[in-house]
């Protein structure tokens, strides 16, 4: 059974990203830029083209032009191909007035346009994980089981297991409980087999990855007859379906994390830049695609780098880069260390009469200026940092929002747009 033949994808867009703000203050959480040159939306697109899954639907609501821009200008197949990355946006109709009210009532409003296209099986993604995975696998798994659910799930720590979905399942992988988010209290008696290398780290629970592979005719039963007002998966449509249908667990053992706050943001980011990093964006089979922005190659110079990885188009002259993603377009001063941070670059350059014009109204040029020191940071796109700035992120300084910047768990994001004036000093 040929995979693009049979399976459709459904990416949910997610809700208003509260949690990831000021980054999703005037983008979705899929639209987030990371690692330097990407969206956090083309980490599932790329899995699934990857997996010769090349019909896919993505459900927005909440700030989502900068997202349907971004898919518009990036995923345009062959006309000789069927392949297709199609924006679902949440509509008013006259048969519904409402906005999507959860994950399964998204799917649920779109289900019209999913009988559009030929499928026997709708595998659901979240838009705002980091992973590299192969789905063929899953659902080669899925079609020799004859499952009707197929849960992708990840062994995870006792800290860990009290923000996700905790399943339990018998020896043939068929899973027989599952709880949400449970406390610390009850947590002994979800304990499962996950193998002797995952209990030698302490990986003893069994959580849901939020990806799901559905028969499809299951899951059209499960949305409009039995469970027809449940708003969402993994409260309500995943623990009705364990007592009526076949679900199995499909256990993953690479890397994988949910991208759910600016630490989670942040940290994944700096993940990049190790030696060997966790997530392998050099991977020859598991490409990561994007928008190709035909940019020219990035210019260093008289700067000493370590463990920093650059998107393309930079011009950089600072003295020293550790840890650090630097995203396109970046520009960044004389004179200036940087460490521990997530440059997300700019969209445009600007000119030489774009620089005089700054300099005479003192408006400090997109990017960095000289002689700067920041450290623990996300700088948000088209951020203006003057000379002389100090950003000093850390757990000294207290979660709080202002104008320019945000702080939270000692990180500082500056926010897209910001103007930090010459002398500024946060810290």
């Amino acid at each position: 059974m040929w995979i693009s033949k049979s399976v459709i994808a459904v990416i949910l867009g997610g809700g208003a990203g509260t949690r990831l703000f000021p980054l999703t203050k005037n983008r979705s959480k899929p639209a987030v830029p990371i690692a330097g040159k990407y969206r956090l939306v083309d980490i599932p697109i790329s899995n699934c083209i990857n997996s010769n899954i090349n019909r896919i639907y993505v459900l927005t609501q909440y700030n989502s032009a900068s997202l349907n821009k971004h898919i518009k200008n990036t995923y345009q197949f062959s006309n000789f191909s069927s392949g297709f990355v199609d924006i679902l946006a949440a509509e008013q109709t006259p048969d519904n007035s409402e906005w999507f009210q959860g994950t399964a009532d998204a799917v649920r409003q779109s289900l019209k346009h999913l009988e559009n296209v030929e499928h026997d099986h709708v595998l659901i993604l979240s838009g705002d994980q980091l992973y590299q995975m192969d789905f063929g696998n899953m659902f080669r798994t899925h079609v020799k089981e004859d499952t009707d659910l197929t849960i992708a799930t990840i062994p995870v720590t006792e800290k860990e297991a009290t923000e996700f979905g905790i399943l339990k399942s018998d020896e043939d992988n068929k899973i027989v409980s599952f709880v949400e988010k449970p406390g610390l209290d009850i947590l002994p008696q979800w304990v499962s087999d996950t193998k002797e290398e995952m209990q030698s780290m302490g990986r003893n629970y069994l959580a849901s990855m939020g990806i799901y592979l559905f028969k499809k005719e299951v899951l059209l039963d499960l949305l409009n007859e039995q469970k027809k007002d449940s708003k969402d998966f993994g409260k309500e449509i995943i623990p009705h379906a364990i007592k009526d249908h076949k679900v199995c667990s499909y256990q993953y053992g690479g890397y994988w994390t949910d991208i759910g706050n600016i630490s989670s943001f942040f940290e994944a980011n700096l993940g990049l830049t190790k030696e060997l990093p966790d997530f392998n964006l050099f991977h020859n089979d598991q490409k990561v695609y994007t928008r190709p922005r035909m940019l020219p190659p990035s210019k260093f110079s008289g700067t000493s780098l370590l463990n920093t990885i650059a998107a393309d188009g930079c011009i950089i002259h600072a003295e020293r880069l550790e840890d650090c993603v630097i995203g396109i377009r970046t520009r960044i001063g004389y004179g200036t260390k940087i460490n521990r941070c997530y440059l997300m670059g700019s969209d445009m350059y600007e000119t030489i009469e774009d620089m005089s014009f700054d300099d005479e109204k003192g408006i400090p040029k997109l990017g960095v200026g000289d002689n700067c020191y920041i450290y623990n940071a996300i700088i948000d796109k088209n951020a203006r940092i003057g000379n002389n700035v100090t950003i000093n992120g850390g757990s000294h300084l207290a979660n709080s929002d202002h104008e320019l910047y945000t702080i939270k768990d000692g990180i500082v994001v500056i926010k897209k747009d910001a103007v930090l004036p010459d002398g500024f000093v946060i810290g």
